[in-house]
């Protein structure tokens, strides 16, 4: 019996805030079963960006780094159902693979982490901003262009403690990590998302299935909540066409409210000297539909070459 396979095992990685998100949808699967949380399994899987961390993503990569290993597991029937940050997922998963279904969003806004200045308009000229995200850089560079913005990987606590010591004047994270880690008094200001555009998928927790695994994907529906996964319809068709990677500043975040969806996006030019903005609102049904077409849109704004303007060029 001891040996015996539990109900459902998830995937996931193994950093304090993997680990938190597991937990959750662990209590979420088994509420929807009927059973104990303990007869929900999780393992935790070593993915090429955790073991990689003296370089930026954009160097190695991209997003795929993070779900590769997990990917193969489900594929593998190792796991049934892997725990992903929607902003690490690739426009597209490998076949065999869907999103089956998000938990609730979590605030979608950046969060500055200043412990002597407070905000990002109160930082002296010359100071380190740390963050890996080339949006966040693109980001600071076209608001405050007096700064130094340096790449910073590691986990949350890691990230955290570079503000806490000095190392960095300022460290970006994002609000709803610190939130579900318990962290968020750390935060010295919550950015404007309007200012300062979030990630696509920032904030939302996909559950991604086997295709043909009907057992998981019938729990999930059971939970799984509409207004994220109409939002994220949205913000992931608009990252799909304009071919999104850790390589290219992108934002985009969409607002679902009364039957409608609300979408923002951006794509600024490395440097942070140049960018493109829109907004739009369409039914929740073309929410899709709404995505791609403000990705057409840009794309044909930024026009060739946009993307080649490098920081410090």
């Amino acid at each position: 019996m001891a040996n015996e396979r539990p109900l459902l095992a998830i995937g996931t990685r193994g950093s304090p805030l993997a680990l938190a998100q597991a937990r959750m949808t662990a209590a979420a699967l088994a509420e929807a079963g009927g059973v104990p949380v303990e007869e929900i399994a999780i393992e935790v899987i070593s993915t090429t960006g955790d073991r990689t961390q003296d370089r930026p993503l954009s160097e190695i990569g991209g997003k795929g780094l993070f779900t590769k290993e997990i990917d193969h597991a489900q594929l593998d029937g190792r796991v049934d159902v892997a725990v992903h940050s929607s902003k690490d997922l690739p426009t597209a998963l490998p076949d065999g693979l869907v999103i089956a279904g998000f938990l609730p969003r979590e605030d979608v806004r950046d969060a500055l982490i200043a412990p002597r200045y407070r905000t990002l308009d109160s930082l002296p000229a010359g100071a380190r901003v740390g963050t890996v995200s080339l949006r966040r850089q693109a980001l600071v560079r076209q608001l405050r262009p007096d700064l130094r913005v340096e790449a910073l990987r590691g986990n949350v606590e890691t990230r955290l403690n570079r503000a806490r010591t000095g190392d960095f004047e300022a460290v970006i994270l994002a609000m709803a990590g610190l939130k579900r880690l318990g962290l968020d008094g750390e935060v010295t200001e919550a950015l404007d998302p309007i200012r300062f555009i979030p990630a696509v998928g920032q904030g939302a927790i996909a559950l991604v299935t086997r295709a043909d695994d009907t057992k998981s994907r019938d729990l999930i529906a059971r939970f799984a909540h509409h207004a994220t996964a109409v939002e994220l319809a949205a913000e992931r068709a608009f990252l799909a066409v304009l071919d999104g990677s850790c390589r290219t500043p992108i934002g985009g975040n969409a607002r679902y409210e009364n039957g409608r969806i609300r979408f923002r996006g951006i794509v600024l030019t490395p440097d942070g000297t140049a960018a493109h903005a829109i907004e739009a609102e369409a039914p929740e049904a073309e929410a899709e539909t709404l995505g791609a077409a403000l990705g057409h849109q840009l794309r044909e704004r930024m026009g060739p070459g946009f993307l080649d303007v490098k920081p410090g060029a």
